[in-house]
């Protein structure tokens, strides 16, 4: 099941609040529980069996970290034991055949192996069961005892397909004690329709603008730039719709979820952006990768290694490819050009330049991200540059331009905090037209949902 469809909006969404709304306090983890393995059983009923085991095993192993707090080396085997199993499951169903296929490329060995579906959601909660093991173990929380409230947090289904990455830690109280009104219920709906909102009439358009432009057989330069710029809008838009929509339904249910995304696209510098973008990812790695492995309170040497790292592990956490691996090493290398050769001329320069240069950086990144084949990526970085184009601008670059201008002009507007500032001056003076906007961008929402083809997340396959 996802957020983005006529059956969760008008089914699924009513039906589940309407009970736990209704239901005593002490049975709203019950009904959050089973609501969330019916809502990921809806689209992998198989898959379920491996969630309920994450949650099962992740509990037990909390508690046992707890219990051996004083046997310091057996402590540490259970934690080994537990990263190798969690680690295990999302390397067979994620990395299994990227490795034998990398291993038969080096070999020139042909190994034949059967194609895996990749379970919806699975990088997220392994993660998120990794942030509770880890937290045990370091003494930053207490092991949950109470099955259930651990596999409510575990399986909760507004951030369990894409995340935000929710650490047992910010959560904690809100799991055992936590109010429910009509305020915060509205607030949460906001939240929710402006993510829709960004997913079904920004995101979805752009994604077909951005089709229709990689499916011409050759671009001129022009061509190049605005289908990369469609991506670097779609892929902002769907993932913080997302983010919206799933921090929203948290609100709803009682819950205060962080914010995942924070206006990245008004980063002066490619660092800024990735402590704008995806928050709860950035902040896994940097404090359960980056810091153990030293930090920046190592020699430079390390230093590098450190960033390096950390890098193509959150570029290989994206995909079961190469092209994800080099994404993710051409933005540690920009971050230490940025830290060791960058900074003073980056401070000098005036913040429109700085913002264009960073803008500049993370479309070309987005090539990397967007393009799985090589072959394809070299053609389209090629392209940008003018290497193989059909010259710098065409008849086709001139049609996207025209037909797509009204969406790109209110895709600019919509990543930058301005227009939101706004809507919310207006729901201090005038809250009955607030609603209103509200109303009608979802109803333009399901007008889009009803009359255009189903299109999944982005990170939903991650």
């Amino acid at each position: 099941m996802v957020f983005n469809s006529i059956f969760f909006i008008f089914c699924f969404l009513p039906v589940f609040m309407l009970i736990y709304y209704l239901v005593p306090g002490k049975l709203r983890n019950l009904i959050l529980f089973l609501g969330s393995l019916v809502f990921y059983a809806w689209g992998e009923p198989v898959y379920v069996i491996l969630m309920l085991f994450s949650s099962i095993f992740n509990y037990y192993m909390g508690a046992e970290l707890e219990r051996l707090y004083y046997d310091e080396k057996r402590q540490k085997l259970n934690l080994v034991f537990a990263v190798i199993v969690n680690l295990g499951i999302l390397v067979f169903f994620k990395y299994y055949g990227f490795l034998l296929n990398t291993i038969g490329g080096i070999t020139g060995l042909h190994i034949p192996h059967p194609e895996l579906s990749l379970p919806i959601g699975l990088s997220f909660y392994t993660f998120r069961n990794l942030s509770y093991l880890f937290d045990v173990y370091l003494s930053k929380i207490s092991a949950q005892h109470n099955f259930l409230t651990f596999a409510t947090y575990s399986t909760m289904f507004p951030y369990t397909s894409a995340g935000p990455i929710v650490r047992y830690t910010d959560i904690q109280e809100q799991l055992n004690r936590r109010s429910i009104n009509i305020t915060r219920f509205g607030m949460g709906a906001e939240l929710f329709i402006k993510g829709l909102a960004k997913k079904v009439i920004l995101a979805d358009n752009l994604s077909a603008l951005y089709a229709g432009i990689c499916g011409t057989s050759r671009m001129s330069v022009l061509t190049a730039w605005i289908g990369i710029f469609a991506y670097t809008m779609q892929l902002y838009f769907d993932f913080s719709g997302y983010s919206d929509m799933a921090i929203g339904l948290g609100k709803m249910l009682g819950f205060d979820f962080k914010k995942n995304f924070d206006y990245p696209y008004i980063s002066t510098s490619v660092s800024e952006f990735w402590r704008r973008w995806h928050i709860s990812l950035g902040s896994w790695f940097r404090d359960y990768t980056y810091i153990p492995l030293g930090g920046n309170r190592v020699s430079t040497l390390k230093h590098v290694r450190n960033i390096l790292v950390v890098w193509a592990l959150t570029g290989l956490w994206h995909g079961a490819s190469w092209n994800f691996v080099l994404w993710g090493v051409y933005y540690g290398l920009f971050l230490l050009l940025e830290k060791f050769v960058l900074a003073s001329l980056l401070e000098r320069l005036p913040q429109w330049l700085r913002i264009a240069y960073t803008m500049f950086v993370v479309m070309i990144g987005w090539v990397f991200f967007s393009q799985t084949d090589f072959s394809a990526l070299g053609t389209y970085l090629g392209t940008l540059f003018g290497i193989g184009a059909a010259g710098f601008a065409d008849s086709t670059a001139l049609y996207y331009l025209k037909t797509g201008f009204i969406l790109f002009v209110v895709s600019i507007l919509a990543c930058r905090p301005g227009l939101y500032q706004q809507f919310k001056r207006l729901l201090q003076r005038r809250p009955m037209t607030a609603v209103l906007v509200n109303f009608i961008l979802l109803a333009l929402s399901i007008a889009y949902m009803v009359y255009n083809s189903y299109t999944p997340f982005l990170y939903a396959k991650f």
